[in-house]
């Protein structure tokens, strides 16, 4: 099993390019099963979870052409309504296949998801919706059975909580619904707005994408279209936290401040710049010190979780105490055992967690738990003193493209261990 190995202490120097979001692309991947037209995607990230996906979508019968960075999705036919376990267990967005494929074939067989252990993520949200548009659901052996013979139905669906994945699985099922649907405390993510983009480039009539009600007139088929994935917010994050622990300066190509507000404003008040140049943005102390301050998740434009495992290992050597609220998943502090392990000075109480700041941590063996977490491991350990191992990194793998080599070209002593 793969392992990475950091020996700490180097400012980072350097251009990093950003990939495309991982969070935008899974999504617009299984948009593919809405066609029987070729649907084309750039700026993929080269990440476990597209191949995952991609995998997925070939096993129900889409042609999928491309590496790299790019495919050709072409669903000309759907050969198999059963997405199975074995790949479903592989991550939790392979449910993003029920809506389009209900939508189009009337039925689907979706095994429950897996992917990180962080929390309890019900998929209960989205089989309600859908159950609302006129689909018949029914839990059979860890299976979701979905059938809608007579087609989806529009309707007024109210979400009893904010979900990313319900969201664009009732967007991607209600473009081909009959009549009007009206999605109410819907998710604003930009994740979101970039699948509707793309769903309108295909024929969809959708409004309001990027608010909490979204409108979709349902249309009696899509076309393929060509759709560059937008820059990945949670990445940009994280290298930018990377300059700051480190003391050094990226300039993060291709990154978007819009898409980030949230973090941008937590970072300035910890004495972390972010600025706009031309083709991305400079990340840097402003100051020469990190300022202890406090955070609380929220969704979409708040902070997000995907970023409060890398704050929290900033917070860790920032001068000062900080508090760290986690409100969207109960079990998104396992990375603070690991830290303490480093010698950081975290206290957990519910869902809060106290940040003492530190004058400097030092290396140690560390284990990952999930996929933010083990990138919040890996920027501890560029600014650890002596040895950092980060084991099972896996879960790094799933979500960050080519971690290593893209620290390492800005100065990083860093490394992936085989065996």
């Amino acid at each position: 099993m793969d392992r990475i190995r950091i020996r700490g202490g180097r400012p980072l120097h350097g251009e990093i390019a950003m990939s495309g979001a991982k969070n935008a692309a899974l999504p617009l991947l299984a948009a593919s099963l809405l066609s029987d037209q070729p649907l084309r995607l750039s700026n993929l990230p080269n990440v476990a979870d597209i191949a995952s996906m991609s995998g997925l979508l070939a096993e129900l019968g889409v042609l999928v052409e491309g590496e790299g960075t790019r495919r050709t999705l072409w669903a000309k036919s759907i050969a198999c309504h059963t997405a199975p376990y074995d790949l479903v267990r592989k991550m939790r967005a392979s449910v993003l296949v029920l809506g389009p494929l209900l939508a189009r074939e009337g039925r689907a067989r979706v095994s429950l998801p897996g992917g990180c252990a962080i929390g309890t993520r019900p998929i209960d949200i989205h089989l309600g919706a859908l159950r609302q548009l006129g689909a018949e659901i029914t839990l059979t052996e860890g299976y979701v059975e979905a059938a809608a013979p007579g087609g989806l139905q529009g309707a007024h669906v109210t979400f009893p909580t904010i979900s990313v994945g319900a969201t664009e699985n009732l967007l991607m099922a209600a473009s081909l619904a009959r009549g009007e649907t009206v999605l109410a405390n819907a998710a604003r993510e930009p994740e979101i707005v970039d699948l509707a983009d793309c769903l309108r480039a295909m024929g969809a009539q959708i409004d309001g994408a990027g608010s909490d009600t979204i409108t979709v007139s349902g249309v009696d088929r899509l076309d393929g279209t060509g759709h560059t994935v937008l820059p990945d917010r949670i990445e940009t994050g994280t290298y930018a936290m990377a300059a700051a622990i480190t003391g050094g300066e990226l300039f993060l190509s291709g990154a978007r401040l819009d898409l980030m507000t949230a973090v941008a404003e937590a970072l300035a008040g910890a004495g972390v710049l972010l600025e706009e140049c031309d083709g991305g943005l400079l990340a840097r102390r402003a100051d020469g010190i990190v300022a202890g301050c406090d955070v609380v998740t929220q969704p979409y434009p708040g902070f997000p979780t995907d970023m409060q495992a890398q704050m929290m290992a900033l917070m860790a050597v920032a001068d000062g105490a900080s508090q760290i609220t986690e409100t969207i998943f109960e079990n998104r502090f396992m990375h603070v055992p690991e830290l303490n392990r480093m010698g950081a000075d975290i206290t957990v109480q519910g869902s809060t967690a106290m940040v003492r700041g530190v004058e400097h941590l030092t290396g140690a063996p560390v284990m990952a738990t999930d996929l933010r977490a083990s990138v919040s491991l890996v920027l501890a350990g560029l600014a650890a003193r002596d040895e950092t191992v980060v084991q099972r990194v896996y879960h790094l793998d799933r979500g960050y493209d080519h971690v290593e080599a893209k620290l390492a070209a800005c100065g990083a002593d860093i490394a992936r261990l085989s065996g």
